[in-house]
C-alpha cells in the first residue's frame, strides 16, 4: 500500500500497557512498522513506570495519513491492548465509547502488593466484562506453552490485536522480521500466529 492509498481513513489510536519485562515497547514498535510500511504516518509516546520493579509501562500509538501528536487523550484510543489485569484498570479512562479492551487473563502483583500492604483486587476481570461493552479477555497460558517462552506474551497479544486491525499477515510478518533479532523472528512469528488463533471472549 502506498501512501496516496490510506487518504481519507480515520485515524487510529492505540495503547498498549503492561508492567516491566512485558515487551509493551517491542510491540508497539511492531505495530509502527507495519503502519509505516502500509504508508500511514506514525507518531509514539512511551511512558515509563519503575520497569524493573514491575511498574507500569504504556505506549501510545496513532496512524493515519498525518498525525501531528504522539499523546492519545483520555477517551479517544480504539483499542487497548493491556497485558495485565490492573493495567487495563489503570487505563480504561483513554478508551473510547466505541473502542475495544484487550486485556490478557493476568495478575501481576504490584510492589505494594508484594511488600504485603495492599491488596490485588479479586474481581477486575467481572468488573470489565460488565462495565466495558468491547471487552475481550484473553488467555494466553497455551499459547505461550506453545511458544516455549513467557517472554512472547507481548507478540502473542499483537497477534489477538492483528484480528481488529486491516493490515494482511504478510504485513506483520514483514514487520516482525524488521523488528526483532534475526535468531529471535522464527519464535516471534510462531507466537505472532498463536496469539492471532485465539478465541476471544
Amino acid at each position: 500500500m502506498y501512501f496516496d492509498q490510506v487518504e481519507g481513513n480515520d485515524m487510529k489510536n492505540v495503547i498498549f500497557a503492561g508492567v516491566g519485562g512485558q515487551g509493551v515497547i517491542l510491540a508497539s514498535k511492531i505495530l509502527m512498522q507495519v503502519a509505516m510500511n502500509a504508508g500511514y504516518d506514525v507518531k509514539e509516546s512511551e511512558v515509563h513506570g519503575m520497569a524493573q520493579r514491575g511498574g507500569s509501562v504504556d505506549c501510545h500509538v496513532r496512524f493515519d495519513k498525518k498525525v501531528y501528536s504522539p499523546l492519545i487523550e483520555k477517551g479517544t484510543a480504539d483499542f487497548v491492548v493491556a497485558l495485565e489485569l490492573l493495567e487495563a484498570m489503570r487505563k480504561l479512562d483513554y478508551l473510547s465509547p466505541q473502542g475495544m479492551l484487550i486485556v490478557n487473563r493476568l495478575k501481576v502483583n504490584p510492589a505494594p502488593v508484594e511488600a504485603g500492604i495492599a491488596k490485588y483486587p479479586d474481581d477486575i476481570e467481572s468488573w470489565l466484562c460488565s462495565n466495558v461493552p468491547k471487552c475481550h479477555v484473553v488467555d494466553t497460558t497455551q499459547a505461550l506453552k506453545e511458544a516455549g517462552s513467557s517472554r512472547a506474551l507481548n507478540i502473542v497479544m499483537l497477534g489477538v490485536l492483528s484480528n481488529f486491525l486491516e493490515f494482511d499477515q504478510k504485513a506483520w510478518e514483514e514487520a516482525i522480521k524488521q523488528s526483532v533479532k534475526e535468531k529471535f523472528v522464527d519464535m516471534n512469528l510462531k507466537a505472532f500466529n498463536l496469539g492471532k488463533s485465539i478465541p476471544v471472549s
